[in-house]
């Protein structure tokens, strides 16, 4: 008798005990894992500093509040004709007028776009492009002032231009490492792009040494997908600690906007223009008076080069340094100085980097022989 009123006794409190476990698991389930969660503490522990090292950022703030005060908006007014109504050409009209609302009239249209500041004395870096027969250049600092520029002297060639306003203490930019450039660099574009102000945009370094692009005549561009836009001409290319990397000039487009295609000059190649406007207001190049054609297997085959490298001479000013030197049209030159040439863009690169009045060596085949001559460099004429 004890041994059934005990077993029912175990029975009822097995059922109960099942009951209260399916209610708990139904209707408050959160009551079975709450004591497997650590407890919650107060005061989390800080955050080692390797973890602040870690090259992935979540902010380039700091890298845009150095460089921005250094970018100027670039305004420049030139005068361009304005045109006619037919109506002006009717014989009615001008006993009237007479030539008052003729073709010399003119209005003044102004071009915007960014410059650099690039030395605390006041000399701006820009392009060429966006000051050619400007009347009148203003800059507008981004502590809001509105300045007066003037232009110390130009590159066409490689489409850079020096100005220079009468402030002193400006915040110059700090140029960045330059010889460590490489392609999946995080750069930032700064300038003022369809004059909406001053404006950043993020990517990366797409690709180095753009060049054979038929926009300058010396070309060795940094790529970028950073937007750059109508307006973001001359503005900065800076690196992830808002260092300058180079001058942005140039987008390839259809449209007219940036699809990801962007140019910028290096401060490789600007440096040393800028340097030189500086200190004789112009940049001196080395010429040889030559024309200068690609060497293609058809053409190769045709003049009998067989696997030798060069450039083949398609034309030669008979007063210039090649011609005083003995070159003729249809030689290959095939070495400048201590340099191999494979291509018209790197000799061109190569007599251009050499001083005036500096005397070179130039290895050159002329049909089966083999010469050496040796030409002195003249200065580059103006285009």
């Amino acid at each position: 008798m004890r041994i059934g009123k005990t077993l029912s006794f175990l029975f009822q409190s097995i059922t109960a005990g099942l009951a209260a476990a399916f209610v708990v698991v139904v209707l408050r389930p959160e009551l079975l894992v709450q004591d497997r969660l650590p407890p919650a503490s107060p005061n989390p522990p800080p955050v080692s500093a390797s973890a602040l090292d870690s090259p992935v950022q979540a902010s380039y703030a700091d890298a845009v509040s150095r460089a921005v005060p250094a970018v100027v908006n670039l305004q420049a007014d030139r005068a361009v004709p304005t045109g006619t109504h037919p109506l002006l050409d009717d014989p009615f009209f001008q006993q009237y007028f007479g030539e008052r609302l003729g073709p010399d009239s003119r209005r003044s249209q102004p071009s915007l776009g960014s410059g650099v500041i690039v030395d605390e004395q006041g000399f701006i870096l820009t392009n060429h492009h966006l000051i050619r027969d400007a009347e009148r250049i203003s800059i507008l600092l981004h502590d809001g002032r509105n300045l007066p520029a003037q232009v110390v002297g130009a590159d066409p060639d490689t489409d850079l231009a020096v100005l220079k306003t009468d402030a002193s203490q400006l915040p110059a930019m700090v140029i960045g490492d330059l010889g460590n450039v490489r392609v999946g660099d995080v750069v930032l574009a700064i300038g003022n792009p369809f004059g909406v102000g001053q404006t950043v945009t993020l990517g990366i370094v797409s690709a180095t040494g753009r060049s054979g692009l038929g926009i300058n005549t010396f070309e060795d561009f940094i790529q970028t997908d950073a937007a750059i836009n109508p307006g973001n001409s001359g503005g900065a290319l800076v690196d992830a600690r808002g260092r300058l990397l180079g001058i942005n000039t140039a987008i390839f487009s259809r449209s007219g906007g940036s699809q990801g295609v962007g140019f910028a000059i290096p401060m490789t190649l600007a440096r040393d223009v800028m340097q030189q406007i500086i200190e004789r207001g112009y940049v001196a190049r080395g010429w040889l008076g030559v024309e200068i054609g690609e060497i293609d297997q058809d053409v190769a085959a045709a003049i009998g080069l067989g696997d030798a490298n060069g450039v083949l001479i398609t034309g030669v000013l008979s007063d210039g340094p090649a011609g005083k030197a003995g070159i003729e049209p249809g030689d290959v030159i095939v070495s400048i100085g201590d340099a191999p040439i494979t291509t018209a863009r790197s000799a061109l690169n190569r007599i251009a980097g050499m001083a005036p009045g500096e005397p070179v060596g130039l290895q050159v085949l002329r049909g089966e022989q083999t010469l050496s001559l040796e030409a002195v460099v003249d200065q580059r004429p103006a285009e």
